[in-house]
């Protein structure tokens, strides 16, 4: 085992940092983060010590977990159960929601807390949907990362073990809320997976290296530290003395992997590589396979140097864009706001909006979202580029557009939901 006097992992960077008025990753990796973005992201663990000393707390706490569990009417899978490595049947845990509400999987907090009593840890799944402080934390983070993050925490009881050893097919940064918690973190026995390898397909190497390696980092986490693990790293946690709390951010990285999927969709356009084999060929036979082998290289190469890479981003991007939702918004008092809409007014882009503003045919600017694309004058070009700066911006103060067309355009913009008030939180 490797000793961990200091706090800091063998070969990793120590940083401390403090208060939520810092970018999101700074709060999980410290004020280098060009160490982190040269030296760990994808690569190697990062310990640090006091990443925010108040520990988190205005993401979530315990009393927030416990309005989650007894006032929020989550159903599953928003919450999971775990105890010595094995997840509970949801039966244990769920049952009808009452007169009006009659659906068969709401939480009971009651059979919650006597699991939890028992020594189950309570996993909060999906938090960046259902919690507003970490949603708002969620969208900044993922757009400094440029990949799309996803949130949620587990509470474990005095002296638990939720899950034995086992590696994420994404990164994640651990955020200690409250109590202590023991980590030991192995090396991969599977670098960097996929989606769709995860680790009990290789349990048993898993649990081989677990049991008879000296781990890569031990520790003790404490409230407000913070720990950075690339996917595929093999780790296991021991809540220690009272209960322990953490947030695991996961992280849903784009890989090479995604361009190779993207070109391979885009090359099955080409006639060439979909023409059939030859009658009779005996796919089994390498030496009979060989020369129609030669011919798909050659003509896969071809094909994959006339594929746009306007075309590969197209494809990937949708992965990104659709992997998280921009900051909420109020329907109705957004609905009121936008039939009022006078000169004087503030606007801003709502963050965490996936866009991006082209030119294109007759005369037109064109709005590229998520899930489809706003057409628009032109003439406005000057004023849509302003205020999808991110800044606040006041109707009647936009550039290259008089009041009312203005009016106009930043209407149509807050219905389309890309602009909200300037006056609105960004849910964090």
């Amino acid at each position: 085992m490797r000793a961990d006097p200091t706090g800091l992992a063998p070969g990793a960077g120590a940083a401390s940092c403090g208060g939520p008025t810092r970018g999101a990753l700074a709060r999980c990796t410290g004020p280098h983060a060009a160490v982190f973005a040269d030296a760990h992201w994808g690569r190697a663990p990062l310990l640090v010590r006091g990443a925010d000393p108040a520990g988190f707390a205005d993401l979530l706490d315990l009393d927030g977990v416990d309005e989650l569990l007894s006032r929020r009417a989550l159903r599953t899978p928003f919450v999971r159960l775990a105890r010595a490595g094995e997840v509970l049947d949801s039966a244990t845990f769920t049952g009808p929601g009452g007169a009006g509400a009659e659906i068969a999987d709401q939480v009971r907090d009651d059979r919650v807390a006597a699991l939890f009593a028992d020594g189950a840890t309570v996993v909060l799944q999906a938090l960046h949907r259902t919690w507003p402080p970490v949603a708002g934390f969620a969208t900044r983070l993922a757009g400094e990362l440029g990949h799309p993050v996803q949130v949620n925490a587990y509470v474990t009881p005095p002296s638990s073990q939720g899950f034995a050893a086992h590696y994420d097919v994404h990164d994640v940064f651990v955020l200690q809320l409250a109590g202590r918690k023991h980590w030991v973190v192995h090396a991969p026995v599977h670098p960097d997976p996929l989606r769709d390898q995860p680790w009990g397909a290789r349990a048993g190497a898993v649990a081989a290296r677990a049991r008879g390696n000296a781990p890569e980092l031990e520790t003790v986490l404490e409230a407000g530290d913070a720990l950075y693990l690339p996917r595929g790293w093999l780790h296991s946690a021991t809540a220690l003395g009272a209960v322990s709390a953490h947030l695991t951010v996961g992280v849903h990285v784009v890989t090479r992997h995604a361009l190779v999927e993207a070109l391979a969709a885009l090359v099955a356009e080409d006639p060439a590589l979909r023409a059939s084999l030859p009658l009779g060929l005996d796919v089994a036979d390498p030496q009979a396979l060989a020369p129609h082998l030669d011919a798909v290289r050659s003509e896969l190469a071809a094909a994959l140097a006339r594929v746009p890479a306007e075309r590969v981003a197209r494809r990937v991007r949708d992965r990104v864009w659709q992997g998280g939702r921009p900051e909420p918004v109020r329907p109705l008092a957004l609905t009121a706001f936008a039939d009022g809409l006078a000169p004087g007014d503030a606007v801003r882009r709502r963050a965490g909006l996936r866009y991006r503003l082209r030119d294109g045919a007759q005369g037109r600017v064109v709005l590229e979202l998520p899930d489809r694309e706003v057409a628009l004058p032109a003439s406005t070009g000057l004023a849509v580029r302003a205020l999808l700066d991110g800044a606040p911006h006041r109707v009647g103060a936009l550039p290259a557009l008089d009041g009312a067309d203005q009016v106009v355009l930043v209407r149509r913009l807050l219905r389309e939901g890309v602009l909200t008030t300037a006056g609105d939180a960004d849910g964090g």
